[in-house]
This record gives C-alpha cells, sequence and structure tokens, in this order.
C-alpha cells in the first residue's frame, strides 16, 4: 500500500502540473510598440508582414532587418504561433541574391504567403523595386511546406500596372487577392490565377493615394484600409467599406483621431479570428524606424468593428484566446 506522505506528494504533483497546464492556456499579453521577443529573446524581424493559418498555427512571413546580414542578399523571415502573442523562429524564408539583376541596393518589401489547395503550394508576393522605385513590380517564390526554402519564380507588374505597397486577402469563400498600390491611379484589388502565380482579373480600382492596403470581409461588408504616401512618416491611416469587392465604395474616413498619425503607426495587415464566443479583427500595423531599422516596433490591436464602423482604439496592451475569440485590453 501507498504511505500517506506518498499519496499526498502524488495529489501535489498532479495539482501543479494542472496548475502549469492552466498557465499555458491563460492568453498572453500583445504590448504594442514594445520590444517583442521570440523564442530567442530577439526582437521579433517581421516588418511590413502578413499572417497565414494552416491548421492551429499561425505564421508571420515578414521583411528581416537585424543588423549585420549580408548586404547582398534581401532575406524573408517566417515566425510560427498558436496564440499571436508567441512567436518562434523558423527560418529565413527566403534568401536571394538579385534574383533578375534589378542591380545593387535592389529592394524587397511587403511579404505575403498564400497557401493555394489546388497546387498544394505555398506561394509568396513581394514588392521589389530599385532604389528609385522605378521597377514597381511584384515578385513571387514558392515553396511546398509553409515554412519551406522559398524558390524565385518570376517578377511582373500586375495586369501591367505600377505596384509598389502590397497586400493580401483571402475572403470567407477561399478566394485570394492581391492588393498593391498603383501611383499614377491609386489602389487596387485584383484576383490571383487558380495557380496564384500570376493575375487574373480586377476587381476594383479605388482612387485613392493610399498605401500599406488591407482588406477584411466583417459580417457582410468589406472594409479596406490604407495609408496616405507619406513615406516613412506616419499619417492618418484611413478606411472605406463596400458590400462588394467591385465597389462602390464608401467615402474615406480616419480610423484613429487625425492628430494621433495613426499612433505612429502604418497599416500591413487586418487579421481576422473567429472564434467559439467571439471574431476579432486585428490592425497590424508598423511603427517604422528609419535610421534603425532593426528597432522598428509593431502596433497590433483589436478593431472597434462593425455597422460600417472601423476604429483603431488608443494603443494598450491586451490578450486575445484565440479559441473563444475573445479580445481584452487592459485598463
Amino acid at each position: 500500500m501507498q504511505s500517506s506522505a506518498l499519496r499526498t506528494s502524488q495529489i501535489f504533483g498532479a495539482l501543479f502540473s494542472l496548475l502549469l497546464l492552466n498557465a499555458g492556456a491563460v492568453p498572453q499579453l500583445i504590448q504594442p510598440g514594445e520590444l517583442w521577443p521570440d523564442d530567442r529573446g530577439q526582437h521579433i524581424q517581421a516588418h511590413g508582414g502578413g499572417i497565414l493559418k494552416v491548421g492551429d498555427t499561425y505564421y508571420w512571413f515578414g521583411e528581416e532587418r537585424s543588423r549585420g546580414l549580408n548586404p547582398t542578399y534581401r532575406y524573408v523571415s517566417c515566425y510560427s504561433s498558436t496564440n499571436l502573442a508567441q512567436w518562434t523562429f523558423r527560418k529565413h524564408a527566403l534568401k536571394v541574391y538579385d534574383p533578375e539583376h534589378f542591380h545593387a541596393g535592389w529592394i524587397l518589401e511587403r511579404p505575403k504567403v498564400f497557401y493555394n489547395a489546388k497546387t498544394k503550394k505555398f506561394v509568396m508576393y513581394m514588392h521589389v523595386d530599385d532604389e528609385g522605385y522605378k521597377l514597381a513590380r511584384v515578385g513571387v517564390a514558392v515553396s511546398d511546406t509553409v515554412d519551406g526554402d522559398y524558390q524565385w519564380v518570376k517578377s511582373f507588374r500586375p495586369l501591367g500596372h505600377e505596384s509598389r505597397d502590397i497586400g493580401q486577402f483571402v475572403d470567407d469563400d477561399g478566394t485570394a487577392y492581391l492588393i498593391f498600390e498603383d501611383r499614377p491611379f491609386g489602389f487596387r484589388i485584383v484576383k490571383l490565377s487558380d495557380d496564384y502565380l500570376d493575375v487574373e482579373k480586377e476587381m476594383c480600382l479605388i482612387p485613392m493615394h493610399m498605401e500599406g492596403g488591407a482588406v477584411v470581409h466583417y459580417q457582410g461588408l468589406y472594409y479596406a484600409i490604407g495609408s496616405a504616401l507619406t513615406g516613412w512618416n506616419a499619417n492618418p491611416n484611413k478606411y472605406a467599406t463596400a458590400k462588394s469587392l467591385e465597389g462602390p465604395w464608401s467615402e474615406f474616413k480616419d480610423i484613429a483621431p487625425p492628430e494621433k498619425n495613426t499612433f505612429g503607426a502604418q497599416s500591413t495587415m487586418m487579421v481576422k479570428v473567429v472564434g467559439t464566443k467571439a471574431t476579432t479583427v486585428i490592425f497590424m500595423g508598423d511603427i517604422w524606424k528609419p535610421a534603425t531599422q532593426w528597432d522598428s516596433r509593431y502596433l497590433w490591436m483589436p478593431l472597434e468593428i462593425g455597422d460600417g464602423k472601423l476604429a483603431l482604439p488608443e494603443p494598450k496592451p491586451w490578450t486575445l484566446d484565440v479559441v473563444t475569440g475573445e479580445a481584452v485590453i487592459q485598463k
């Protein structure tokens, strides 16, 4: 027979294990504008990034801007998370040297990854350009696995148009779209081809000169947000709504008090988390530091959204339960 002391020890051990398990399930704090360490304790380098969910895991792709990188290459980092708060560095998913003779100083920005269920390929889009931003093209790379070694395929101008900042949108029916800034005309939303390696159809041209474009479909309405053309400097990001991607789109309005300049951030994506109790739409933004790009920060906040209105609340620490979809902003 077990002694009373042994049984007590086993009970306490089981309780301790249960407490640890519950602690791991507690939503972790997201702190906008602060250093965001990964599993190595290093600040996350996924600037101008995008989120792709595969199963129960989220993958964050973005521009790698660490110090000490080989200046002849351009890098895209990949991180993974199951709660959108704690991130594990997977690898440099793309490491490429001037694939089409863009020449020294060429630019790779805003990588976004789509999964194509028909081809079973992961397809990365990115803005590629020369130092003077005259090329204005999208680059395409592919991989068999989400965190694999992406291989360069090509670059092109979508439907022949200039393309600088890009964004991604996957509708609730799984249809994939590319968003891009066409400097002479405005903000375009286009449907990708069946294999996602090209652009098939233009859905709309929004005649607003905006970059950092993002779209989300929420309760029967499409919401589009974007940033004015002020380079590295923050500005009042704006939003519009439409019942269809083809439009017509409403007048653009500020997502935050205009004097706050989007709290120093620029939009890159809106992430919709559908839970068992609520649906939260997260504003993903970059707080750029052009002189110390490796120290650029992130502003992620749950949006106040619905009935044709969208607002970015003042940044505060907050938590998200990815199972229930509930977000709680700290007071």
